[in-house]
């Protein structure tokens, strides 16, 4: 599969790593990367040892690793764009309700949901999750509060009529706003809302980028474009969830640029538990399909696409760019592949995570019982290229990689 002539062992590696619609510092995924690396390391039988940075600049973290008989350094950097998650999540109870009514209108108007639907199950049902929950909360709180409303009637004999239904009134909506306010401080573990922000923050704008998330990509670009310019011998970009997608369009945009020198550190793309076709299925996600079309026939890069059947979350083994009807003619890119949850996990562990949807949307950044070919740390921290870990991998037989989008045009009317 490479694209690249061989490498030299990696001695040195920059990791740029964008994270999902999460409202959560990165510092999160430091830990995270510091607690499954020191298993990970323990199970496969190489070192690795983490760091905080200190100073100014981008956040992120150093690693050092022994792995194969050589010692690689990694400094990983984050993309910080928490900050823009939360405010887009700063909505009212009413607001958000409002919000779920704007989002399914766009995805069924549109023709997207029922195009969603001839993919994989898993991520419809994930999508039309938050709708339902939501739904059924408003449900009981308007039950609960009618019941409330009832109960006030049996106070007839002391009270006006008119007077009655005020008090009934009053109290119904308030035991209702209170139960609403109650599933609301309980969505840490529902994630009813949080979902369906995550939805509507695409969806708000049918598939463009919000423009102060492209800010934010765009000052990303320009480390990424600093790093291939430096003394290292890869370059490595990790876009997983939602962080895929900015991640294509981060690239794009760099090769466009012609930011990427020719002999230059290796420049490799790994997406992880992607949900491309959330967006690029929308029928304002022009600039992100021309990111798609572009990027998949690229030499300048490898990309390696990861996902797993087992992650209901993801659009897994769907090919992003063949999907979304963009595919160019000479596509090379990505590879698809399965992280394969049943066989890299043992069966306690499987068991253990199997109905955990949120916790295995995250697998991929965690360590596995019983690692296959694919090792989060060995990619980001070991001694080879992905290109080169991955020159002979074959794409998973049960990929979808079958034209499903109504809308492919890369640019507006």
């Amino acid at each position: 599969m490479s694209s690249q002539t061989p490498q030299k062992q990696v001695r040195r590696r920059r990791v740029f790593y964008i994270p999902g619609y999460d409202p959560i510092h990165p510092r999160r995924y430091r830990e995270l990367y510091r607690s499954e690396g020191a298993a990970q390391a323990k199970i496969s039988g190489y070192e690795l040892d983490l760091k905080s940075k200190s100073g100014q600049g981008p956040y992120g973290w150093l690693v050092t690793s022994m792995q194969d008989g050589v010692t690689t350094e990694t400094d990983i950097e984050a993309l910080v764009w928490s900050d823009i998650v939360r405010q887009s999540m700063s909505n009212s109870i009413p607001a958000t309700y409002l919000q779920l009514a704007r989002t399914a209108w766009i995805y069924v108007v549109s023709g997207a949901l029922w195009r969603l639907m001839r993919l994989r199950k898993g991520p419809v049902i994930a999508a039309l999750y938050p709708v339902g929950m939501l739904l059924l909360q408003l449900v009981l709180a308007a039950l609960a509060g009618w019941a409330l409303a009832s109960l006030v009637t049996l106070a007839e004999p002391w009270l006006p009529g008119v007077a009655l239904r005020a008090v009934g009134l009053m109290a119904g909506l308030g035991v209702a706003v209170l139960i609403l306010r109650w599933f609301r401080a309980r969505d840490g573990k529902l994630f009813a809302y949080y979902l369906m922000h995550d939805y509507a923050y695409s969806a708000q704008s049918g598939g463009a980028n919000p423009p102060e998330l492209e800010v934010r990509m765009a000052e990303f670009g320009d480390l990424i474009a600093g790093a291939l310019a430096g003394e290292v011998d890869e370059v490595l970009v990790v876009g997983h969830s939602s962080g895929a997608h900015l991640g294509v369009s981060v690239l794009a945009d760099l090769i466009r640029a012609g930011r990427v020198p020719a002999d230059g550190p290796a420049l490799g793309f790994l997406s992880l538990g992607q949900v491309v076709p959330m967006v690029s299925f929308l029928p304002e996600a022009h600039r992100l399909r021309a990111d798609l079309h572009y990027l998949c026939t690229r030499e300048e890069l490898a990309w390696v696409d990861v996902s797993a059947p087992g992650d209901g979350c993801a659009f897994a083994l769907c090919d992003p760019v063949t999907v979304s009807g963009v595919a160019a003619e000479g596509k090379r890119w990505p590879l698809v592949f399965s992280a394969a949850f049943t066989q890299t996990l043992s069966p306690d562990r499987w068991a253990e995570l199997r109905w955990r949807f949120f916790r295995l949307h995250f697998q991929y950044l965690c360590a596995f019982d019983q690692p296959g070919d694919y090792d989060y740390f060995r990619i980001t921290a070991g001694p080879l290229t992905l290109a080169e870990r991955y020159e002979n991998r074959a794409p998973s037989k049960s990929r979808i990689d079958v034209a499903v989008s109504k809308y492919t045009s890369m640019a507006p009317a």
